[in-house]
């Protein structure tokens, strides 16, 4: 009886989220709030933290990472505007919550995390969960992941100086990247860059954003 009423409890908790943080900022991508509204986020937090997952803020995830909170990861799904047959790449596995949204909403999802405690951890995570379209790597980054391009979208979960050169080189045509950039460390522009047939780069700019530093060879120098 317990477990169900938890059952019911995150799923109410989910529901909430929908209808109090993503709608009403602008999030209209049914798929979108579908997958929101799925994904166990409470799974995906350290257990003193539970309480707080469906909130709207970002939570701490350890090693000095965080997992965004959940209009962010919203929005830039939403940005990608999946149909169920991409393939994406993500940079920055973290918790694996984003990867999970993804992983709902395309076909197939490269993952890509440089600290191997967090992506351990992760990966044990989500196949437990059910997720068998999710492919993990440890590594830089900023790189991206040459053996499986091009790839229909890319999401960066961390906040760089400027769009990777490898990433937008691995972008399909009609491709579309979603990343946080920023001339210092302490504040970013979320921004989508599309690929137009043509080679074309248009880069579209979502708003203000904070993230955790994109540590690599294309990104920020670990201090």
């Amino acid at each position: 009886m317990a477990l169900h009423q938890n059952k019911n409890q995150y799923h109410l908790a989910r529901q909430q989220m929908v209808e109090r943080q993503l709608k009403p900022r602008g999030i209209k991508h049914p798929r979108v709030l579908e997958a929101m509204g799925q994904v166990p986020r409470h799974l995906f937090v350290e257990e003193s933290l539970v309480s707080r997952a469906y909130g709207d803020h970002p939570l701490p995830i350890g090693e000095q990472q965080t997992i965004s909170q959940p209009y962010i990861v919203a929005q830039m799904t939403q940005a990608l505007d999946p149909t169920g047959t991409e393939t994406i790449l993500e940079i920055g596995t973290g918790s694996g919550y984003q990867a999970a949204v993804l992983a709902e909403l395309c076909s197939r999802v490269y993952t890509v995390e440089r600290i191997r405690p967090l992506m351990v951890k992760s990966r044990k995570l989500l196949e437990e969960i059910g997720y068998r379209n999710i492919l993990f790597k440890v590594g830089d980054g900023t790189s991206g992941w040459l053996e499986y391009a091009p790839f229909d979208g890319i999401i960066v979960t961390a906040g760089g100086p400027d769009i990777p050169k490898p990433l937008l080189e691995q972008l399909g045509p009609g491709g579309r990247i979603i990343m946080p950039i920023g001339r210092t460390r302490l504040s970013q522009s979320l921004v989508k860059v599309v690929k137009e047939k043509d080679g074309r780069f248009t880069r579209i700019n979502l708003g203000q954003c904070r993230f955790v530093d994109l540590i690599g060879l294309h990104g920020w120098s670990e201090e």
